[in-house]
């Protein structure tokens, strides 16, 4: 399969792993040599942006953007630190950095900064005539802008004290209908548009709720006050329409506590342009890094990292990266445990230069072996296996282990709960034996290791009796076409469409057509009822569909996908399962890649792992781009991408940081600590203790990972956050630690009674007579799966001299069982 995948815009998987790769050491290299001596931050010259610069109607306005280039190539942004002095001001007038016109002519602009100067051409064409608005155009864009239309005010549901607009502009015909029609057109006054309501309550010249949004004077009054004067036009029946927008700079490299200026214009479908810096919404995956202040300017903060910033204007979305390496050029460092020829380190290591991070050093064998068994298969490793693996003097135990582990039958046990969590195996939905049959289903599809497209091949296009074909429960639960479009494209595809149900998501390109065109494949699901709370579910065939309320037709496509064959007599959902699981696809490999990067590393490259969106970047593209590609030419093997996961550098990293990563949170420089999951959490109690839990209808022994009943009664469970399987998001369970579940640990008589339990570990070891230095390490061994630390040692030691064996003994469990070491993977 390789070569065959392809991602938009065409480039085959594998090649773009491949340029993506070059150009990251390319860049890393660049990016990581010092800035050098002063004579190479020495400014030689200034870039400004547009030039030349021309302005047509009374109503445009020009941002500027000045650049200035240093002897060493860096460049910085000092649109706001440069001079700019206009030569003739009966032309134009400059309000900061933004350029308006006064009157026809031409004149110059000068901009000097630095001892540089550049001279910039302006001219002002047609000042007089004011361009006929268009709602579509100019007022909704204004809406927008201000937060009129928002969830918050004017936008939500029941609307703002009796006037209601469509959230983020979706709807521009009711939108003019509800401010030129209704309540009798009292929002709008030609006769006198500033006394309109709506130029009024927005300039605060009466009271508003929502506060002053508009500045008296400002252009966007104009706007309004000039719609108001021209009639209040819908615009012309074939409107230009927009067509995207472009953002400058689309990425930079900025200094710490530095900004930058953007650039925003939008592209009409009469190949016009229109500078909508102001006008544009702007938003940050990271305030930490970057932030966008009015106007459009990005600031940055002191944390080294990369910035995504969103731009947003009337539904069309760009991004523009921002990577702020650390501040000063000090020395970086290689680790040695980072793989020349593993592309997982090579990919990691060359963002880490570009941000001039040294990553932690490796981890020693101990942490390996425990990092590996929990992250994996969801259990503790045993006494005997740390014993052994730590005294192991083979140079390759480590890849050894690795395949060992891997094979063993906790993985089916542990990644089928991941997956029954993400699925939603949930009884109070599917019934106790429909949660029972597709948890068993998806156990065996982990057991014997089959290819990730081909189980999701069968779970979309499942058809059959619920109460013995595990799979078609997936649509128990989901019982409208637009319940499983969520589910679909959020699970399978890493695209949430919620938003996109009711209006144009304002954060991506989906909107209503999509989330209808992917619904259609579901429109003709049927259910039957045959007893025992089972159901024979069945595809009839494809059935057209269009959007409530506005009756418009859409077409049965998937989201970004092409159109696929038809017939109202079959099952469509078969074209849609060829589509979802093919190498092809540019969602489904990346999202299945993205979530077992996050279950072995502890952080997604995209944050959160099921939200592929274009405005949330991976914050390593180059490495994501290689681990799906790895995927699909490994035939959907997921277990083979998790070896080359684990034997890489990256996943041998330490989580102790140094002084250069020590506030990185995104380029995996040092291990994410994360407290163990709540199933996985209760399974090692048992087995430190030796003390199984209980779980009622299930046989004793039974581990917590291999429940398929999430409602069981579990207190322990419930207060350390299991999923509560209500949601396809992985947030539906918790890893954060909370006060209830350390006083848990602390006092829980269950956990107390596995302690001093008469079969339990401590009465076992204590009944062997095993001496005090050695019981002390066995315990160690047990819990926290390596030596006894000094400290540890010292503990026990006090422990032991005040009390009787036995209760000394239980007390240094307890101790252990509450430390860092055992509660949290690192």
């Amino acid at each position: 399969m390789a070569g065959s995948t392809t991602l938009p815009g065409g480039l085959p998987m594998t090649h773009l792993f491949r340029r993506s790769l070059s150009l990251a050491i390319l860049i890393g290299l660049v990016f990581s040599a010092p800035l050098g001596a002063d004579q190479g931050k020495k400014i030689t010259r200034l870039v400004v942006k547009p030039s030349p610069l021309e302005i047509t109607g009374g109503n445009r306005q020009q941002q500027l953007q000045v650049t200035a280039i240093t002897a060493g190539g860096e460049q910085q942004d000092v649109t706001h630190q440069a001079s700019l002095v206009l030569q003739d001001a009966a032309v134009a007038t400059i309000t900061g950095t933004v350029i308006r016109g006064v009157a026809d002519g031409s004149t110059n602009l000068k901009v000097s900064h630095a001892g540089q100067r550049v001279l910039i051409p302006i001219s002002v064409i047609d000042f007089k005539t004011y361009p006929p608005l268009d709602f579509r155009n100019d007022i909704v864009p204004l809406f927008s802008k201000l937060g009129c239309n928002s969830g918050g005010c004017h936008g939500k549901q029941s609307g703002q004290n009796g006037f209601r607009l469509s959230v983020f502009g979706f709807d521009p015909q009711a939108d003019f209908d509800a401010l030129v029609k209704e309540a009798r057109g009292r929002r709008v006054f030609p006769a006198a548009s500033g006394r309109s309501l709506l130029v009024a309550k927005s300039t605060g010249l009466v009271a508003h709720g929502g506060g002053q949004r508009v500045t008296p004077g400002s252009l966007d009054e104009e706007i309004l006050t000039k719609w108001i004067e021209q009639g209040m036009p819908w615009g012309t029946d074939t409107p230009r329409k927009l067509v995207g927008i472009e953002v400058t700079p689309s990425s930079r490299q900025l200094r710490p506590l530095s900004s930058q200026q953007f650039r925003v214009t939008a592209l009409y479908s009469d190949d016009s342009r229109r500078d909508v810096t102001d006008a544009a919404s702007y938003t940050t995956n990271s305030l930490s890094i970057a932030q966008v202040v009015p106007g459009g300017r990005a600031e940055t903060g002191e944390v080294p990292g990369e910035a995504a910033i969103t731009i947003n204007y009337m539904g069309q979305i760009t991004v523009s990266r921002l990577l702020v390496p650390r501040a000063g050029a000090s020395r970086i460092t290689r680790p040695g445990h980072y793989s020349t020829t593993h592309p997982i380190d090579e990919l990691v290591w060359s963002r880490l230069k570009q941000l001039r991070i040294t990553p932690s050093g490796p981890i020693n064998d101990a942490v390996f072996l425990r990092r590996l068994f929990i992250t994996t298969i969801g259990t503790l490793p045993t006494v005997d296996e740390v014993t052994t693996f730590l005294s192991d003097k083979n140079p390759d135990k480590r890849s050894h282990l690795v395949d060992q582990v891997l094979a063993r039958s906790e993985y089916a046990d542990y990644w089928a709960q991941r997956w029954s969590d993400i699925l939603m195996a949930n009884p109070e939905t599917l019934g106790n034996r429909g949660a029972y049959e597709l948890h068993r289903w998806l156990r065996h599809q982990m057991a014997i290791n089959r290819p990730s497209n081909e189980w999701v091949h069968e779970l979309l296009t499942a058809t059959g009796n619920s109460g013995s074909h595990g799979p078609v429960n997936f649509y128990r639960g989901l019982r409208t076409p637009e319940q499983i479009t969520r589910t679909v494209s959020q699970a399978l595809l890493g695209i949430r469409m919620d938003c996109a149900q009711c209006h144009h998501h304002p954060f991506e390109i989906w909107g209503q057509e999509d989330f209808y065109g992917l619904a259609g494949y579901f429109t003709g699901l049927q259910r039957t009822a045959m007893g025992d709370s089972r159901e024979f579910i069945f595809h009839a065939g494809h059935k057209p569909t269009s959007i409530p309320i506005k009756e418009i037709p859409v077409i049965t496509r998937p989201p970004g996908g092409p159109d696929l064959p038809l017939d109202e007599q079959a099952d469509p959902r078969s074209h849609l399962a060829d589509w979802v699981t093919s190498g092809e696809n540019p969602f489904f490999a990346r999202l299945l890649a993205n979530r077992i990067w996050k279950q072995l590393i502890g952080r997604a490259l995209v944050e959160p792992e099921d939200d592929l969106r274009s405005t949330n970047p991976a914050s390593n593209p180059p490495l994501l781009d290689y681990l799906a590609n790895e995927l699909v030419d490994n035939g959907f093997d997921t277990r083979a991408l998790a070896r080359t996961i684990l034997l890489s550098g990256v996943f041998q990293t330490s989580s102790t940081a140094n002084a250069t990563n020590f506030d990185d949170t995104q380029n995996f420089s040092h291990y994410p600590v994360r407290r163990i999951q709540a199933e996985v959490l209760l399974d090692a109690i048992s087995q430190v203790t030796m003390v199984p839990e209980e779980f009622p209808g299930h046989p004793s022994g039974t581990r917590a990972i291999e429940l398929w009943d999430n409602k069981l009664p579990s207190y322990f469970l419930d207060i350390f956050g299991r999923s509560e399987r209500k949601s396809p998001c992985e947030c539906g369970s918790s890893g954060d630690p909370t006060m209830t579940q350390a006083l848990h640990l602390l006092n829980a008589p269950e956990i107390e009674a596995k302690i001093q339990h008469k079969n339990g570990r401590i009465a076992r070891i204590v009944n062997a007579g095993i001496k005090r230095d050695e019981l002390i390490s066995l315990l160690a061994y047990a819990t926290v799966n390596r030596p006894p630390t000094a400290a540890e040692k010292k503990v026990a030691e006090k422990l032991f001299s005040q009390e009787a064996e036995e209760l000394a003994a239980q007390d240094f469990l307890w101790t252990l069982l509450n430390s860092y070491d055992f509660l949290f993977i690192r």
